[in-house]
């Protein structure tokens, strides 16, 4: 037990039954559903040749309670290999207890694993629950700057 309230929380590698749980916890954060795209992502980080991909999920008395996605990325603009994490969610019904940051450690030992000292990641300024949690978790400004430019349709 973690706690008195909470049960043992199993973090494991996602496989395709996860699917449905995975898009219902999105879309009961987001608001939006979007079953292509994560069809799209267990076609490559859960069902194809993951490489250095890693979609985790947390499983509580047997059901999905949360999830996180990241891999090794080394290409932008020269950057050494880096873990990137981009996405991460609980359900709301059991947050606060310490379930995400098991996620976000246990992607991290996944990083280490594979000989990578950083990992990283890109939220909105706009998201204070997400800004919040990654700082908690350590992590601050790095060396990098996101630039964007509205197209013009």
């Amino acid at each position: 037990m973690i706690d008195n309230e909470v049960e043992m929380i199993n973090i494991r590698t996602a496989v395709a039954n996860d699917l449905a749980r995975v898009i219902e916890l999105d879309e009961r954060d987001t608001g939006q559903g979007k079953p292509d795209y994560w069809r799209d992502i267990f076609d490559r980080y859960v069902d194809g040749d993951r490489g250095q991909r890693y979609f985790l999920v947390a499983e509580q008395n047997g059901v999905v309670s949360g999830f996180i996605v990241g891999e090794i990325r080394a290409w932008e603009f020269g950057s050494t290999p880096s873990g990137w994490v981009f996405a991460i969610n609980v359900s709301p019904d059991i947050r606060e207890q310490g379930i995400a940051s098991q996620l976000f450690d246990a992607i991290c030992s996944c990083f280490k694993n594979v000989n990578v000292d950083t990992v990283r990641t890109m939220i909105s300024r706009n998201d204070p629950l997400n800004l919040s949690f990654f700082r908690s978790q350590g992590l601050s400004a790095g060396p990098y700057i996101q630039l964007e430019m509205h197209l013009d349709e």
